[in-house]
């Protein structure tokens, strides 16, 4: 019975999983459990036939397992997913929608990544964890010394006068709260260092991946910005579009229609929320430079005499994601004339 199988869904787990497979005619031939030293050897029995997973944690690993063995293998948004879930909550029904979902014409897939672009983007993530780290033990810095009445300006420059002055002050503060202070200081180092070298690792890959170099020659698009939508959108032209890539990343207008009457609302915000926060951040730099010399950004300048700052710069992030996807897409290097 296993021979005639040509769709599977399967709902993933830590242990035990779910899967549902069905014939060429649309009937259910298996409906079962397996531990996850069962899922191989239970791939390996069938034939090559299309396999859906929904996009979540170990999705990559098991997809890469499964294509190594013959299967296509095809990741879905969860949210996608979810509308062919029929009634309750259970694996099964889970298993079963996701082999229903799979074989839908107008579904939208997530691509597989390598190991190398997986482990790439670990690195962003982990950079993106000692950032936020590094943030809240500023703030606390910042909130201990005002408690004594030094305070400094924002912004870098304003951590390192802060840590002069610690370092100058600490006769006049209280034994326990130098230990304290000087914890974070230690601290706030040592995440410096470790994001650091991070970033070198992350520049490093950037210079070897031409998709990442081309990427990069988009105004308000570094190499931390180029690397990450290198190694995150492996295949460009699964987006049919520059405007369907910038709504997966949440930087087109939500619409709302209904009697004829069409009206939009801000940004969707779906989608990788660090790429797009990445693409933001990028904006606000060019922004800032156009309204220093609107002659090296005469689009940005024009926007902004019509928009407010913040309406511009997500704009401009908007347009800068059109810009990547033809530049991977295409696999060619910016050209300010043909943006």
């Amino acid at each position: 019975m296993q021979q005639n199988v040509v769709t599977v869904g399967v709902d993933l787990a830590k242990n035990v999983f779910q899967v549902h497979a069905i014939g060429a005619d649309g009937k259910v031939l298996v409906r079962r459990q397996l531990r996850r030293a069962e899922v191989v050897k239970f791939f390996l029995a069938l034939p090559p036939c299309l396999v859906g997973m929904e996009a979540c944690a170990s999705a990559q690993h098991w997809a890469r397992e499964l294509m190594a063995l013959g299967h296509d293998v095809r990741l879905m948004p969860p949210a996608y997913v979810k509308p062919y879930v029929k009634r309750g909550k259970t694996d099964a029904a889970d298993a079963e929608a996701i082999c229903e979902a799979v074989t839908r014409p107008t579904m939208r897939f997530v691509a597989v990544k390598t190991p190398e672009q997986q482990a790439v983007l670990m690195l962003h993530k982990t950079r993106g964890l000692l950032v936020r780290q590094r943030t809240g033990l500023i703030n606390a810095l910042r909130a201990h010394l005002a408690e004594y009445g030094i305070i400094s300006g924002k912004g870098p420059g304003g951590v390192t006068v802060l840590m002069k002055v610690l370092h100058e002050a600490q006769e006049r503060l209280p034994a326990h709260a130098r230990a304290a202070l000087h914890t974070i200081g230690s601290q706030l180092r040592a995440l410096a260092s470790a994001v650091d070298r991070l970033e070198a690792q992350i520049l490093a890959w950037h210079r070897s991946d031409a998709a990442s170099t081309r990427l990069a020659t988009i105004p308000g698009v570094g190499p931390i910005t180029a690397s990450a939508i290198a190694a995150a959108v492996p295949d460009a032209t699964m987006f049919r579009s520059g405007r369907q890539f910038a709504a997966w990343l949440g930087l087109t207008p939500r619409p709302h229609s209904s009697g004829g009457k069409e009206k939009q609302g801000g940004i969707s915000k779906q989608g990788d929320g660090y790429l797009r926060r990445l693409l933001v951040v990028g904006a606000t730099a060019v922004m800032r430079m156009a309204r220093k010399d609107a002659a090296r950004q005469p689009w940005p300048a024009q926007l902004l005499t019509r928009k407010p700052v913040k309406v511009a710069t997500v704009a401009l992030a908007n347009k800068t994601a059109r810009v990547a996807w033809a530049v991977m897409a295409r696999t060619e290097v910016y050209a300010a004339a043909a943006a």
